[in-house]
């Protein structure tokens, strides 16, 4: 008999089936690795802030998003990996924002939780680029561009929104370039830079992640259809197409109309640092004479409007209800006779003025209306013309949270014992865009922060022509004392520009502390046609002759000047001032399609398939 069959039968093998808590650690071994991602998304950060002011190195713009965007090509989530995203996001905020701090010791805190929020658009990018090229099956050069579109759109609206350092402001140099800026506001040209970067990001092949340490060696990334040589020479054409069509959409653009001369306009811009403390009566009058002097040294060049910065006329302009009577404001805890004659010699100043220069003013202002329920305190433009005295005034509408009111104050009292507001909760707000009519134009106003926001902007040139009649000038009064010089200025100035090529307006900045300017339609800041250098006599040097300093290029800040020129009027029509954002609008709207998927995908469809068993 065979030895064989005495020999115990085999037991077929049997394989161990691997509960779940194995397939996902097996898992997570293939994905993304922690410190690459990392790596790319810093160098992301560095090169990005390298092409904003101060360095201002635009062509880094075109490629920065390039080393993020190959952590966003990957197959597997990144879910480990979203911290140090969000790490890296903070790295470029942190340092970008820093001007924030000057302004105030309590800013400390305000720039660290800003640039914190912030940050959290750099992981959200990554995931949803990800989630539209693995899930959607959509192409690196559409996905990325129409995520950063969205989220930037989404950025300039959430928390009262922040849409400062819009990619597309990295090239407001390129003039030609910022054109399209008209069709579809600053987005689209943000668009066309992350359509670039996603084109160079598709040339990197698949393989090469690999020896970047983002994928383990053993694993297999075959090449899709969308990283084929074939596409991504494609991809290259297409970015290279988009940027011609901008460029050439640009040339023809300003060949079309030229600028026609309109008013002849004195800006006033003052040496003053800003503060919370309340100003002394000798600080009121100092600054008063400031610009009273400076506003003296414009005459001989016979401005039509002279305008002043932001708050910059400490002597406020007080509106008593005509129906309180002396009792009720002696109840109010106010002194009748020294309020109603502080209202009536400060409006009597203004008019001195108007008529001494012999042309209208447009001053920045702090504006108290007392009413029976107490007094609201605004932050406005008051106009005053030569012949009608104090006829127009302006509130200021989009407010700066925690800078000029306190929000959920009612909702958290404790906030207005550690702001210096104190139980008034701040300044109230506006509620209508004015119209500043002098002779044959028409000027716009706006106030401090409110011309670094597009849809704010628009929407005061679309509500001003509404009558029929073309808005002629815009007329910004800034404040920016804060900031002691800083970046803040140079990037103030470039959001400025941007609203002027999207609304075809020309716009004039008074700007305390700089940066004052003349900004015509194409975004192109003019060099005033005269220049007045107030500190020149003081300093014992020769008088500035130009808006930039002769030896370092920089335009002059922290100086007290005026400077005279004729704003050129642009009667050129905006698509964007009729359109609106619809652009940026549907990218956000394919942002949520892609969020909610993926909240359907994770607990929709298993709420579903657990009802079912």
């Amino acid at each position: 008999m065979s030895s064989a069959l005495l020999e115990p039968p085999v037991e077929p093998r049997v394989i161990p089936r691997k509960d779940t808590q194995q397939l996902v650690d097996e898992a997570r071994k293939t994905r993304t690795g922690g410190l690459p991602a990392f790596v790319l998304a810093t160098l992301t950060s560095i090169t990005l802030w390298c092409a904003f002011t101060p360095l201002d190195f635009a062509p880094l713009a075109w490629l920065c998003l390039v080393p993020l965007l190959q952590v966003a090509r990957l197959p597997e989530a990144v879910n480990r990996q979203t911290l140090l995203i969000w790490l890296a996001g903070a790295v470029f905020w942190v340092a970008t924002l820093q001007w924030m701090r000057l302004g105030d010791i309590w800013m400390y805190p305000a720039w660290m939780a800003h640039s914190l929020y912030l940050a959290c658009y750099f992981p959200l990018f990554v995931w949803l680029v990800q989630v539209a090229v693995t899930r959607f099956r959509t192409p690196l050069v559409v996905a990325a561009p129409v995520v950063w579109v969205g989220l930037e759109y989404l950025r300039g609206h959430l928390f009262t929104g922040f849409s400062w350092y819009l990619l597309g402001h990295t090239q407001h140099n390129w003039v030609n370039l910022i054109q399209i800026s008209d069709l579809c506001g600053g987005y689209l040209v943000s668009f066309v830079i992350v359509l670039v970067n996603a084109a160079l990001a598709q040339m990197v092949p698949v393989a090469w992640l690999k020896y970047c340490g983002l994928v383990r060696p053993d694993v297999t990334l075959p090449e899709s259809g969308w990283s084929t040589p074939r596409f991504r020479t494609i991809s290259i054409a297409t970015a290279v197409g988009a940027v011609a069509l901008s460029v050439g959409y640009g040339v023809l653009r300003r060949a079309q109309v030229p600028f026609e001369p309109g008013p002849r306009v004195a800006l006033i811009q003052g040496n003053f640092p800003a503060t919370t403390k309340p100003l002394s009566d000798s600080e009121r009058e100092e600054t008063w004479r400031m610009y009273h002097s400076l506003t003296g040294m414009s005459v001989k060049e016979r401005p039509d409007v002279v305008v002043w910065p932001e708050a910059m006329c400490r002597y406020d302009l007080v509106t008593v209800d005509p129906e309180l009577s002396d009792d009720q404001l002696v109840a109010m805890n106010m002194n009748p006779r020294m309020l109603r004659g502080a209202a009536a010699v400060n409006r009597e100043r203004l008019e001195d003025l108007s008529g001494m220069t012999n042309a209208a003013l447009i001053l920045g202002v702090m504006a108290f209306d007392v009413h029976p329920g107490g007094f609201d305190a605004h932050n406005s433009a008051v106009f005053v013309s030569p012949d009608d005295g104090v006829n127009g005034r302006y509130d200021k509408i989009h407010l700066v949270p925690f800078g000029e009111y306190i929000p959920l104050s009612r909702t958290l009292p404790f906030l207005n014992s550690i702001m210096p507001y104190g139980a008034g909760g701040g300044m109230k707000s506006g509620d209508q865009v004015h119209v500043f009519e002098y002779g044959e134009w028409r000027f716009v106003p706006n106030i401090c922060f409110e011309d670094t926001v597009p849809h704010l902007v628009r929407s005061m040139v679309s509500a001003g022509s509404a009558d029929g009649a073309d808005v002629d000038v815009l007329v910004n009064m800034s404040n920016d004392g804060w900031f002691h010089g800083s970046s803040e200025h140079d990037q103030h100035l470039i959001s400025a520009s941007f609203r002027c090529v999207e609304t075809r307006v020309p716009m004039v900045r008074a700007a305390n502390m700089g940066i004052s300017a003349i900004i015509d339609g194409d975004g192109v800041i003019r060099e005033p046609e005269v220049f007045l250098d107030r500190d020149a006599e003081h300093e014992g040097r020769a008088a500035y002759k130009s808006i930039r300093n002769p030896r370092t290029g920089r335009f002059h800040r922290q100086l007290n000047a005026a400077m005279v020129s004729t704003v050129p009027l642009d009667k050129r029509g905006s698509l964007y001032v009729a359109g609106g954002d619809w652009f940026a609008l549907i990218c956000l709207i394919c942002c949520a399609s892609i969020v909610l998927h993926s909240l359907w995908q994770r607990f929709g469809k298993r709420t579903v398939e657990t009802q079912s068993v």
